[in-house]
């Protein structure tokens, strides 16, 4: 990379890491040699104008952008396509990391984030969920400067906006306005934010939860899902091994995200599984879902990568996959075997249903499902309906 290396201007030195970089991410080489022309393109327009490269940001890059397009050059990448470059820069500490001073909001908020995470080991999307509501309860408390005025807080500040988040929502979206108001004004209670411990004053919101059915689907339509998987290409093979852990173990979503290589063990033929709250169980792995997931290992497959997670995204930038792809691998393959679209814990009220129609116990099925109430469990007595009618009573007047 001699000649790339004078023609990168202020960045020559940048070269060889970026371009390293970009391998280890999975871009593909086309994409590598046009990511090096950008920042050979940036170096040479930073020693023009007499620009450090640390003075490389947002605003400079859309400076330079700017500058491409007065050019006329023919390809001007847009200011996303600069994140990559910048994402380099930053690990690499050629642009210094200097946060914007935070907001005593934005303080509070940062605080009771890492409070969920580390004292409650709540997920992140159940993080992310605590942290709007708190934002929006909070915001309302903010006096002028940004400061917050929550010495003064009352009963009827909560139930004021409980009462305005409920009128928006379901019955059970309110449920978790509850929780979530809860949690923020216990943590507000610990920390000393507030004199008084709030969290009791707010009120539940009526609901039965054992009245719905739990929804489940067929052994004959998780079939389908399984078999539309083309298992003769990466995303294939990786999408079946995934659906394998939701059917056969009730996976959850967070919890395949979070799996690590070193978490199955081949000889003991067990997995650890990352639950909530930091709760770590061993599970046995089934053969066949050991198989599916050797499939995806072996081969080029899943390509060397540094990060351990076991799932990783199948393009570039290469990373560990999110919860949330696990809902789109479900969705893709309910379209493939064209059935309605369903959620992945859909399947894992499928495990549960197909376990006591074959005489597991609710002991067991609770292990299974690694559920912390067995009342929780209970819900799935209803789905066998074979069983129940040989306990209902009969309706006084039916024939």
């Amino acid at each position: 990379m001699a000649g790339t290396r004078r023609k990168a201007g202020a960045l020559a030195a940048e070269v060889n890491g970026f371009g390293l970089w970009l391998e280890q991410r999975g871009y593909t080489p086309l994409t590598v040699r046009n990511m090096l022309k950008d920042l050979g393109q940036v170096g040479v327009w930073l020693a023009e104008t007499g620009l450090e490269p640390a003075q490389f940001d947002e605003q400079r890059a859309a400076q330079f952008l700017a500058s491409r397009h007065a050019r006329g050059c023919p390809r001007v990448l847009g200011l996303r396509g600069m994140r990559p470059l910048l994402s380099y820069l930053r690990q690499a500490g050629v642009i210094p990391l200097a946060p914007p001073p935070l907001t005593p909001l934005a303080r509070l908020l940062e605080q009771y984030r890492g409070w969920m995470v580390d004292q409650r080991g709540l997920a992140p999307m159940t993080v992310l969920r605590y942290e709007k509501t708190a934002r929006r309860f909070l915001s309302e408390h903010a006096v002028a400067g940004g400061e917050l005025d929550l010495q003064r807080l009352t009963g009827a500040d909560v139930h004021g906006f409980l009462l305005r988040e409920c009128t928006l929502v379901s019955a059970a979206s309110a449920k978790g306005r509850v929780a979530e108001l809860r949690s923020v004004l216990r943590f507000l209670a610990i920390r000393g934010v507030t004199s008084l411990s709030l969290a009791q004053a707010v009120p539940a919101v009526a609901g039965w939860r054992e009245v719905p059915v739990p929804p489940t689907m067929s052994v004959t339509d998780i079939t389908a899902l399984l078999d539309g998987c083309d298992r003769r290409t990466p995303t294939g093979v990786r999408d079946f091994a995934i659906l394998m852990l939701l059917a056969r173990l009730g996976l959850r979503s967070i919890e395949i995200a979070r799996l690590q290589l070193a978490d199955v063990d081949w000889r003991a033929g067990d997995l650890v599984v990352r639950g909530k709250a930091h709760r770590q169980d061993r599970m046995p792995l089934p053969d066949d879902v050991g198989q599916a997931l050797a499939g995806y290992l072996t081969g080029s497959t899943r390509r060397p990568s540094l990060d351990r997670h076991l799932f990783l995204t199948c393009r570039a930038p290469r990373g560990p996959i999110r919860a949330e792809l696990v809902g789109d691998v479900v969705e893709r393959a309910c379209h493939r075997a064209g059935l309605a679209v369903v959620g992945p814990h859909r399947l894992r009220h499928a495990l549960a249903a197909r376990l006591l129609h074959e005489g597991a116990s609710l002991a067991a099925i609770s292990q299974v499902l690694r559920h912390q109430d067995l009342a929780t469990t209970a819900l799935y007595a209803k789905v066998d309906l074979h069983a129940l009618r040989q306990v209902a009573q009969p309706w006084p007047g039916a024939f």
